[in-house]
């Protein structure tokens, strides 16, 4: 979890394809009104995000059901949205990729065809409640270092 451009996507795919485990990005749950209003430079409210959410929550609890392991890049920005993640999912982790505002906007504003404008970063920054029960990782380290602490944290 963490703000857009913090490295969710990148490092959630290493995690799964070095655990041989199963990767989904949260991004690609969002209905089209949702990527409409983001890419017009809206953000999303709660209300927006709710469906989302529910939609995470039962492809996570599918797969728990099914013993995969998922691992889903999603920003879980506010502990209602991690607490919908959560509930009924026994076992899930969180990992905050925690990181500066200076060095996410540097990231951001190199991305191509993103529907995240880099001018919406300051109401990620806005919106996030950092997580006190969950790893945090300084996104500052290289991707194979975060790996590492993920995996040596979560005895993985």
């Amino acid at each position: 979890m963490g703000v857009s451009g913090c490295g969710k996507s990148t490092i959630a795919r290493l995690l799964a394809k070095k655990l041989d485990w199963d990767f989904y990005d949260a991004d690609d749950f969002h209905p089209p009104e949702n990527i409409t209003k983001m890419a017009g430079g809206i953000p999303l409210n709660d209300s927006d995000r709710a469906p989302w959410l529910l939609s995470l929550n039962e492809m996570l609890g599918a797969n728990i059901q099914a013993g995969k392991h998922p691992v889903l890049a999603c920003s879980a920005l506010k502990r209602i949205y991690r607490e919908e993640l959560h509930r009924e999912n026994a076992g899930l982790k969180t990992v905050y990729l925690k990181g500066n505002c200076t060095l996410v906007w540097e990231r951001i504003s190199k991305r191509q065809a993103h529907y995240m404008k880099p001018s919406m970063l300051k109401s990620q920054f806005d919106t996030l409640e950092e997580p006190t029960d969950a790893l945090v990782v300084d996104i500052s380290l290289r991707p194979d270092k975060i790996i590492e602490k993920i995996i040596a944290s979560f005895q993985l």
